[in-house]
């Protein structure tokens, strides 16, 4: 008589379920949880008259709108370009790929402040790349297009990096067929490619838009900081706490959160419908 053999067990790297758990919920509480909870409580003290009067004042909505408008610039330009440089670094061989497959992780080990002072010493009427626009009336420091340009610098990565592995796990055998059935290429990327990383382009361009609206430190110095013209709410919320107005400082961080979480909401219906698109 034959006996199955009993069926082996993978060994756990970790620590047990309890341990591990434990110690992941005790650091999502001390690090998130607890600072997140504490704004909420701060601006629930307000009161919702003061709250809407001091996030609708005049200079807390223009310091919105050039947030907004700014990270939406950003996103639609690495919305692009970080698909075509994930595209790049997983299709072609070239020299020196590996030193650009680095550059773009760049933004992540630079200091944010130190990322604004080289983008205004570039961009500057005097600057290498600002004294060739500048006599074409095309101006980047001190104006929206400064804090776009900021915002994407610092945010393109999380396209870049959320594509890439995506397209590195394709099988290339779906391309393959479709080349045998006569597709071209620009029909085999739109039907074939761009859906299986639709997902993941879409969580990347989520998270590189939620990025922007949380900048501070790449922006400050090559916004200027102009009132009702460059100011971001970042920044407005920090003039805030230097005056002592904790509870305008709350309000505005306080709307600054809810867009976040908004975010995240619509980043997850979006994979959702994307895997459903897929039909996975």
């Amino acid at each position: 008589m034959i006996h199955a053999a009993a069926p082996v067990r993978a060994k756990r790297v970790l620590p047990g379920f309890t341990l591990s758990l434990g110690t992941t919920l005790l650091y999502l509480t001390a690090i998130i949880l607890i600072p997140v909870l504490a704004l909420i409580l701060k601006g629930a003290e307000i009161g919702p008259a003061r709250f809407w009067a001091i996030v609708t004042a005049p200079r807390a909505l223009a310091a919105f709108q050039v947030t907004i408008t700014a990270a939406v610039i950003a996103t639609a330009f690495n919305a692009v370009y970080g698909l075509l440089m994930a595209w790049v670094l997983v299709r072609y061989e070239f020299p020196g790929k590996r030193i650009l497959d680095a550059l773009m992780d760049i933004p992540f080990a630079l200091p944010t402040a130190v990322a604004g002072l080289s983008l205004t010493a570039l961009f500057s009427a005097n600057g290498w790349i600002g004294q060739f626009l500048e006599p074409q009336g095309i101006s980047i420091v001190y104006t929206i297009w400064g804090v776009a340009l900021a915002m994407a610098f610092t945010s393109v990565p999380f396209v870049v990096r959320t594509v890439q592995p995506v397209l590195e796990d394709l099988d290339p055998a779906f391309e393959q067929a479709a080349r045998t059935l006569g597709a071209s290429e620009g029909a085999i990327f739109a039907r074939v490619v761009f859906p299986q990383i639709l997902p993941a382009w879409l969580a990347g361009c989520t998270i590189a838009f939620a990025r922007s609206l949380g900048e501070f430190g790449a922006i400050v110095f090559i916004a200027g900081n102009l009132p009702m013209k460059t100011e971001i709410a970042a920044l407005l919320a920090f003039i805030r706490l230097e005056e002592f107005d904790y509870q305008g400082a709350s309000a505005i961080a306080l709307v600054l959160l809810m867009f976040a979480l908004i975010l995240l909401v619509v980043s997850n219906r979006l994979q959702a419908w994307a895997m459903r698109f897929k039909g996975i």
